[in-house]
């Protein structure tokens, strides 16, 4: 690791253990000599770490977002840190699928520049893509949003984390849920099961404390087990290649996917409950 590089991993570190509030510094590499800045990089915006300062890095990150659930920062940090086993699990499970195989060769992005938004607003109501464009629009959130991987010492695996951040957003298409609380928090129950990434289990374990009383009850009896239930039945998520799968219909790719429409008894409370976007 370059010196400069290093600086810029002590202020990840010294951001995330001593100040929560204080907004991660920026990397900036403006005065790295270009021969310097590529060294034991495996992908661009890579850091490499060796396996103490990972340690700080996933303490320090995970203090962070227990203190404050909403710095996305942090949690993307605590992913990269504490995920190595179940992203090589993911990685060997999209191998395994002939789909799964030719977005790891393929390594698609799902980001507004790669997004034909006139086309996708020109399908038919309850296609994917349509459906997909609907959600981002009614709770406005964009996949720009979804940080780069930057602590992951292989490129393939990084590309793995990253395919899963991309694929958050079509998730909740998929599975029906909202932006708001109780829909995250579903979301990463099934993210959970069907992953087996420590971040999502912490967030599936502490999501339900911040619910109120009257949204913790159908989480536990009928919400979560949905949730859980199609995280375990359910295809590999990331083995799936959306960006061709636009034009498909919402219930058929459920269907081949064998994931189960939401509970239609919680539906209501779902929807009543406040946005988190």
């Amino acid at each position: 690791m370059t010196a400069p590089e290093l600086s810029v991993l002590q202020c990840h570190i010294w951001c995330c253990l001593l100040s929560p509030a204080v907004v991660c510094v920026r990397q900036q590499h403006s005065h790295v000599d270009s021969s310097d800045s590529q060294y034991d990089r495996l992908y661009p915006g890579h850091i490499p770490t060796n396996p103490i300062q990972k340690v700080l890095l996933a303490v320090g990150s995970g203090v962070a977002a227990l203190q404050n659930p909403y710095r996305h920062d942090m949690v993307a940090v605590l992913g990269e840190t504490t995920g190595h086993q179940a992203l090589t699990a993911l990685r060997d499970r999209m191998k395994g699928d002939p789909e799964g195989c030719t977005v790891l060769t393929e390594r698609p992005r799902i980001r507004l520049s790669t997004l034909d938004l006139s086309k996708m607003a020109s399908l038919p109501d309850k296609s994917f893509g349509r459906e997909y464009l609907r959600f981002l629009e009614e709770n406005r959130v964009t996949p720009d949003s979804r940080a780069d991987v930057k602590f992951v010492d292989n490129e393939e695996l990084a590309y793995v984390m990253q395919r899963y951040r991309e694929v958050h957003d079509l998730l909740h298409t998929l599975l029906g849920m909202p932006t708001n609380l109780l829909g995250e928090v579903a979301v990463k129950w099934f993210e959970a099961v069907q992953t087996g990434l420590p971040m999502c289990f912490l967030g599936a374990v502490l999501g339900p404390l911040r619910l109120s009383s009257s949204r913790l009850g159908p989480l536990v009896t009928s919400l979560g087990p949905w949730a859980v239930r199609n995280g375990r039945q359910a295809r590999c998520v990331l083995s799936i290649f959306y960006e061709r799968r636009w034009e498909q219909s919402l219930e058929n790719l459920r269907q081949e996917l064998n994931i189960e429409p939401p509970p239609l008894t919680v539906m209501a409370t779902i929807q009543k409950a406040p946005s988190q976007s």
